[in-house]
């Protein structure tokens, strides 16, 4: 699987040093359910979609909801299990570990730049 480097262009924090891409209709549908945790530095970019949930999920995550331009449309802190989380106006999610969007000053409005891991 594909994987990028996610850094804030607003404020040059790195959210993700290696955050897998799930482009296939059978790599969305599992997203991070296999997963026991999400170690720091990790994440996953679901792209395309407009929403996903927690139903099932052994850890809470951070959420971040991007445009096609990826600016942060709306962001979700800690998401629990069972959990269902949305923005209709979304092109893609990046999901991250729990406490990435606080350490890391994101906000709504800031761009995003993702680019090929090393």
């Amino acid at each position: 699987m594909q994987s990028v480097r996610v850094v804030n262009s607003v404020n040059g924090a790195v959210l993700a040093t290696r955050a897998s891409v799930a482009s296939t209709s059978t790599a969305r549908r599992t997203g991070l359910l296999k997963h026991s945790s999400l170690p720091a530095g990790e994440g996953l970019w679901i792209v395309p979609t407009e929403g996903v949930h927690t139903i099932g999920m052994k850890f809470p995550i951070d959420i971040l909801f991007l445009s096609k331009s990826r600016t942060v449309l709306k962001a979700c802190r800690s998401v629990p299990r069972w959990r269902l989380a949305l923005c209709l106006r979304a092109h893609s999610v990046l999901e991250l570990p729990a406490g990435t969007i606080a350490a890391t000053g994101t906000e709504q409005g800031h761009q995003l730049v993702l680019e090929k891991a090393a």
